[in-house]
């Protein structure tokens, strides 16, 4: 194809200063328009002859080789699918000149010396895209020796035209006819490239336009353009040398030879392989015919490794997922290049495209990330053994989040740290029928369960708790329903998947609940047992078995104190104390067939009082120290606390939330289950603020933390409650239990104030400021304690199950109490006052009418002989008196908190007082002999009706140090009201 003239232009633009260097002399306006005509004019003629020959290119050989694609050939899928590839590649380039050609040659503005018009500039990005998908299409069809078969299949047809195919490229030679083919579908492609260049070159001197960009880009094309099909004939040479075997295996039309050993000198350590081929994709270890293939996307080049021996100190380290291995070389400058090859590759590889041109990005880095999205299959022994992961590596180990799949279904989804799944993850693990699955959703480390998890078994149990070493460990929950009437249920500590420690079990086979001390799974220690139908054990328990004396009450209330069998039926010496406080001392039998018997002495000597004590009989006091039952969750928040309340670790040591299904799936989407969101948390700086510790304020802020979903004592408060219901809710209603009861909240309030107060100083510690707001930890104990700061905020959570064994524990009190309110009740306020012996003066009475049967008698007085005239008194209405303390009273069902129930006792007193006050018209401070009466007025039209409950309650969590104080004093005083209203004067009176 000819030069288009106007070459010399830029040299007729310049002259020469007397030092002899090029000057460029400024152009003027009408010297540029003509500059820009010539080139477009000299454009449309190259592009016009450049179509012409794509045109002829079309109808003498894409034309035929389509023909030919329409043969079937068995042997090359490939051959047939390249060649229509490189058609339409071709026919782009075609379409894309044509279109431009025809646009700028119809272009109003041509002849106006516009630069914009050029589309060189305009379509550049079209051009050059165009160029390349040619070029890497026309590239495999030739490494995947397309040309040779094109040649072969129709030899008569090329004969026949070889001259045709000698004009196309303006030459005369006896090239062979594949060379040919070649060369046409080529060559034109790649001058008319160099000649998009030239013409650009020649616009450089023009004033205010900047073609630097333009014309980089297109000698980059050019670049491309030589390396592509450097590489191409390398490539296709290899694969001519190759043997059959090793051409299946490692052959595709992308596939690029860079670098083979046999062209330099590369010792493979260790020595099991001969030659090293590096592919634009692949590295190849091969031995013999056997080749070792690795994905670059999965290799990692280390230039530091130093060899201990001095014949040769130049190596690469090659690292792959499975193995590592050595290339050692003579030459320094060999390790330089195979090291650049192939970092650039491994790039290439990881970002998924090669480079424009394909070596190198100027002035950008060329290391690939050690950190990179790959995928690989695992071949070796191992755990992964066939296992196809995917997902972040670094230096050949899982490293980050990714997934590993197995043949069988089994999946593990998370994070991984060197190698090893490390961090939260989800595993599951099909059964042996492949239709369900176990879900283990749980913290890992070094490629083990460790932390906090929930697991959810094939068999549809399901365990929430506590891992290490993959193995249950700690405190744990594991329940399983396999019907809506066979259940079962353990709370708490596991030892090496075990159950070991303190714990509960709850079956609903057998209506039963156990706690105690457990070993290897069985029942081992002290125990106790609850029953449905009310009877409750307390014994010592050995693998399972009653050992020694133990206490059981029955259901009427009986007690018996002594030997039993191992099913826990009286059997030996033993003492038996009936509902009725009877004793029977004796030696106890039982049989299916006589039922029990006995030989003992009988005595009927015992009174009300024992008889209410051996009721009341509590069990575990004493016996279950309360420091140790849960302190598997306790232990959990001091390694949290320990290890600098990091967030990352909060989920492994508190806990966290996931949603799940019952129904297992073997879906991604269900691998990759949602979390909750965790806005409301964040590091400790975010979790802990600048108090004031005054009181009020502190319970504003603790309300918050314990109601915000993902702050650390929130959770550790949830799994309080969890164990609290596990053990005293349903079978555990029970009264002999309250003592453990009440002693385990006081406790949790302890270790909560000693936990927050500990998160207090680290906050501080860390963010600088003084959260004490200038006090000492000593100075801030006096005025906040357990029971006025974290009690009154948790005690909502337990109160429902905790009172309900304050009320089975006073039921026949209370049963005797309510009999005497309803009794009192009945009676008028006057009738009552009298009946209480409060003293008339006292009575709120005033403008009060009485009855006529509740008339003043007749009377004389010294000054009056005379009676006095009868005055007519009316009755009133009842439950008026003391209304305003009744109504104060009524409020202490209101609240849960012990210091807000004495506030209200105290209130109700004030009341009374300021009543009688009134009516005196003064002053008036009640002595205890005066406010009793009252107080038991008050008391009886309050109508609360669990008082002895709510009174224990106070007495049991309320704040020590208000003991012996005004509170205590009128505590007192409403118990000796209580007391007063259950005597039998008071029950019978009518």
């Amino acid at each position: 194809m000819s030069r288009p003239s106007g070459t010399s232009l830029p040299r007729r633009l310049a002259r020469r200063d007397p030092s002899g260097k090029d000057v460029k002399r400024p152009i003027d306006e009408s010297t540029m328009k003509n500059m820009i005509l010539t080139e477009t004019e000299n454009l449309l003629r190259s592009e016009e002859d450049f179509l012409s020959s794509l045109s002829q290119i079309n109808t003498v050989v894409l034309s035929r080789l389509l023909q030919v694609t329409d043969v079937p050939d068995p042997s090359g899928n490939d051959y047939l699918t390249l060649m229509k590839l490189l058609n339409e590649r071709f026919h782009g380039v075609w379409d894309v000149t044509a279109g431009c050609f025809q646009t700028l040659k119809e272009s109003p503005g041509r002849l106006a010396g516009d630069i914009q018009d050029l589309y060189l500039l305009t379509e550049e990005a079209r051009l050059l895209q165009a160029y390349r998908g040619y070029v890497s299409a026309f590239t495999d069809f030739l490494v995947m020796k397309g040309f040779e078969k094109s040649a072969k299949r129709s030899s008569s047809y090329w004969k026949e035209n070889r001259k045709l195919l000698l004009q196309l490229i303006g030459e005369q030679s006896e090239t062979p006819v594949h060379v040919l083919l070649q060369r046409v579908l080529m060559e034109p492609f790649r001058n008319h490239v160099q000649q998009y260049s030239l013409l650009l070159s020649r616009l450089t001197p023009l004033k205010d336009v900047s073609l630097a960009d333009s014309i980089a880009a297109f000698e980059r094309l050019q670049t491309f353009i030589s390396q592509a099909l450097d590489e191409a004939s390398q490539t296709k040479l290899l694969w001519s040398s190759m043997s059959s075997k090793l051409v299946v295996a490692l052959c595709t039309p992308d596939r690029r030879l860079q670098e083979d050993s046999k062209n330099t000198a590369v010792t493979v350590t260790p020595g099991r392989y001969d030659r090293v081929l590096l592919f634009n994709d692949l590295l190849v270890f091969l031995q013999r015919n056997d080749p070792h293939i690795c994905d670059l996307q999965t290799v990692w080049v280390d230039t530091t490794t130093r060899q201990k021996s001095e014949l040769s100190s130049h190596l690469l380290r090659i690292v792959t997922p499975e193995e590592e291995l050595f290339l050692s070389m003579r030459e320094q400058q060999h390790q330089v290049l195979w090291s650049w090859k192939m970092n650039q590759l491994i790039r290439q590889r990881v970002e998924g495209a090669r480079d424009f041109p394909l070596w190198g990005k100027a002035g950008e880095s060329s290391d690939p990330p050690t950190s990179r999205l790959s995928k690989y299959s695992y071949r070796g022994e191992g755990r992964f053994k066939n296992a196809v992961y995917e997902g972040d590596m670094s230096w050949g180990k899982p490293h980050g989040k990714g997934t590993l799949k197995w043949p069988n279904g089994s999946n593990h989804v998370g994070d991984f740290k060197y190698g090893q799944e490390d961090g939260f993850g989800i595993c599951l693990i099909p059964d042996a029928s492949g239709d369900r699955y176990d879900c283990y959703k749980s913290h890992w480390r070094n490629g083990a369960m460790h932390g906090y998890g929930i697991c959810e078994y094939a068999d549809e149990s399901v365990y929430k708790g506590y891992f290490k070493d993959g193995m249950r460990h700690g405190f744990g929950v594991l329940e399983k329903r396999e019907s809506t009437t066979t259940s079962w249920k353990y709370t708490g500590n596991w030892e090496r998947d075990q159950r070991s420690g303190y714990g509960v079990w709850e079956s609903s086979d057998n209506s039963e609940r156990h706690i105690g001390m457990w070993q290897e799974n069985q029942r081992h220690g002290l125990g106790i047992v609850l029953l449905n139908t009310g009877a409750c054990y307390q014994g010592v328990f050995n693998a399972n078995k009653l050992v020694g004396p133990g206490v059981l009450i029955t259901e009427d209330n009986s007690m018996y104190e002594g030997e039993f069998t191992e099913e826990c039926l009286l059997s030996g010496k033993g003492k038996l104390t009936f509902a009725n406080g009877f004793t029977l001392v004796g030696t106890f039998s039982k049989t299916a067939q006589s039922g029990l018997q006995t030989h003992g002495v009988l005595s009927t000597v015992g009174g009300f009082q024992d008889e209410i004590l051996k009721k009341k009989f509590q069990f575990g006091a004493g016996s279950f120290p309360v420091e140790e039952r849960w302190q598997a969750i306790i232990e959990q928040f001091q390694k949290f606390l320990e290890s600098g309340c990091k967030r990352d670790t909060e989920e492994s040591f508190l806990g966290f939330h996931v949603k799940s299904s019952k129904k297992m799936q073997k879906s991604q989407e269900y691998l990759f289950c949602q979390r909750d969101n965790k806005k409301d948390s964040g590091q400790i700086e975010d979790i802990m603020k600048e108090l004031r510790l005054e009181s009020e304020s502190l319970h504003s802020y603790l309300e918050k933390v314990f109601n915000t979903s993902h702050h650390p004592l929130k959770k550790m408060v949830k799994l309080l409650v969890v164990v609290f219901q596990a053990t005293y809710s349903g079978l555990g209603a029970n009264l002999h239990l309250l003592s453990m009861a009440q002693e385990e909240i006081k406790y949790y309030a302890k270790k909560l104030w000693e936990l927050f107060r500990a998160l207090l100083a680290m906050s501080a510690e860390k963010s600088g400021r003084a959260v004490y707001g200038g006090r000492d930890d000593d100075e801030m104990s006096e005025d906040l304690n357990p029971y006025t700061t974290i009690l009154p905020t948790i005690l909502p959570r337990f109160h429902p199950d905790l009172f309900m064994l304050y009320m089975l524990y006073r039921q026949q009190e209370d049963a005797l109490y309510w009999q005497g309110i309803v009794r009192l009740g009945h009676l008028t306020d006057t009738k009552l006052l009298e009946f209480l012996d409060v003293q008339k003066q006292l009575w709120p009475l005033k403008d009060v009418k009485l009855t006529a049967n509740q008339a003043l008698p007749l009377t004389r007085s010294p000054a009056h002989p005379a009676p006095y005239p009868r005055r007519k008194r009316y009755s009133i209405v009842r439950h008026k008196c003391f209304q305003s303390a009744i109504e104060c009273l009524q409020k202490i069902i209101s609240t849960v908190d012990p210091k807000e129930k004495l506030e209200i006792i105290l209130k109700t007193y004030q009341e009374i007082e300021k009543t009688v006050s009134q009516v005196l018209s003064k002053d008036y401070k009640l002595p205890m002999d005066d406010l009793l009466p009252l107080l038991i007025y008050v008391v009886s039209r309050a109508g609360i009706q669990h008082l002895g409950a709510e009174i224990h309650f106070i007495q049991d969590l309320m704040d020590p140090s208000n003991r012996g104080g005004m509170n205590d004093f009128l505590l007192t005083a409403l118990e000796s009201c209580y007391e007063h209203i259950q005597k039998e004067e008071v029950r019978l009176f009518k």
